[in-house]
């Protein structure tokens, strides 16, 4: 830690100090699953609050209008919570965008609803990973910057969602618009493995609903008459797969067939089905040729069946390669974990967050400076929480170093 000013040392030391386990127990205990909209509503004004002491202009957004699929092929409403942006010091020469959610994958109707300690210093419950704690170092780190002296060198704005766990269909442009302008973003997904390896390149993702709409008919008196929607919808989910794949230089795209809704009884001919389906390209090109396979396979059994076929739906995250911006960023926060005594590693991972959408708006992002912890979205999930003032102290620096100038994503460090 011997490259660490002075200065720097008080507001690392500031960071780990703040109360953040407190935080984490306190938010974990409220159910704030994606679709849980009181459970978000409550956990909005718990961070509202707590976010407070920063300066700057907080408000809670409504969220943008969202529509679905539902079960019978109809597109319908679909509600989230209000998100929380804050903006900080617009007018500073550097600027930065930190993100983090505070929805959950698990449900108000859900068995797992409470904490308990495994063991000393590790926390299994709801979210204690992904990502309440994360959002306790984010406050941490941000509170602990204001006292430094380089802190009217930098401004921020800060997005907490309420719809990542889903998509961030609701949030994605109020995400976009902040990006607007940022020389770097930090977001505070847990670290991909426990022991603090943090995500590079990511795949894209994207989710689809295939209604497929037929024609009824007797199973037995007149089945020739019909048009079988569900047998269509299998037909497409089967065409999708055998056309998907990676190549093992990691390029291509995966795809998942995971649900078809509809049919009915036994002895009619179905007339409408809708068909889930997930995508995972591993680069834009792939995401274009993805694509373009939907539409090509849509075509023709739509064709083949004699059916109509409506697609809903998009790619939602677009691929994050490792790109030279990325790569210098990553390489501040390695020197500063360095300098803290933190090894700081990288890795590829399939997974998909909102730092896909940030890198998508050219803006570089280390989107895991959340947590140390693990089995995240089960009912195993773990947060080791030596690992909030370590993280903490590592985001401080990161930032400082930033307002400083030591990071520009035109020409890397200085």
């Amino acid at each position: 830690m011997s490259a660490i000013s002075l200065s720097e040392q008080v507001v690392v030391d500031a960071a780990a100090a703040a109360p953040m386990l407190a935080q984490v127990e306190q938010w974990s205990a409220v159910n704030s699953g994606s679709r849980n909209l009181a459970g978000l509503a409550t956990m909005a004004g718990l961070l509202a609050d707590a976010f407070a002491i920063l300066p700057g202009d907080l408000a809670l957004v409504d969220p943008a209008p969202v529509d679905a699929v539902a079960a019978d092929g109809q597109v319908v409403p679909l509600l989230h919570g209000q998100h929380l942006h804050l903006k900080v010091r617009p007018d500073a020469p550097v600027q930065v965008l930190l993100t983090g959610h505070m929805d959950t994958v698990f449900a108000a109707s859900d068995s797992f609803q409470g904490l308990r300690w495994l063991e000393s210093g590790v926390l299994n419950g709801p979210g204690v990973a992904d990502m309440k704690s994360g959002i306790a170092i984010m406050l941490a780190a941000l509170t602990a910057l204001e006292r430094s002296p380089t802190a009217a060198s930098i401004g921020y704005e800060v997005v907490i969602n309420s719809d990542e766990e889903v998509g961030s269909p609701a949030s994605a442009a109020l995400i976009a618009r902040a990006a607007r302008g940022k020389v770097a973003a930090l977001t505070y997904e847990p670290s991909a493995l426990p022991d603090g390896t943090l995500a590079g390149a990511r795949a894209g993702s994207g989710n689809f609903s295939i209604i497929v709409f037929g024609r009824s008919a007797h199973a037995g008196r007149n089945p020739e008459e019909g048009r079988n929607a569900l047998l269509a919808a299998a037909d497409i989910a089967l065409r999708l797969k055998a056309a998907s794949g990676v190549t093992p230089d990691g390029r291509g795209f995966s795809c998942n067939p995971a649900k078809i809704d509809g049919g009915g009884p036994n002895n009619v001919v179905p007339d409408q089905a809708v068909l889930r389906v997930n995508f995972r390209p591993r680069t834009p090109a792939d995401e274009v040729a993805a694509s373009a396979l939907i539409d090509r396979v849509i075509a023709d059994v739509a064709l083949e069946h004699d059916v109509l076929i409506q697609r809903h739906g998009g790619f939602g995250r677009p691929p994050k390669p490792m790109d030279d911006k990325a790569e210098r960023l990553f390489g501040l926060v390695k020197r500063c974990g360095a300098d803290l005594g933190l090894p700081i590693a990288w890795r590829d991972t399939g997974g998909v967050c909102d730092g896909n959408n940030i890198a998508a708006c050219g803006v570089p992002v280390v989107d895991t400076m959340g947590a140390r912890g693990g089995s995240i979205h089960s009912h195993d999930e773990f947060l080791i929480t030596d690992s909030l003032p370590e993280r903490a102290r590592l985001s401080a620096l990161t930032l400082m170093r930033i307002a400083a100038g030591q990071f520009d994503n035109n020409g890397g460090i200085e």
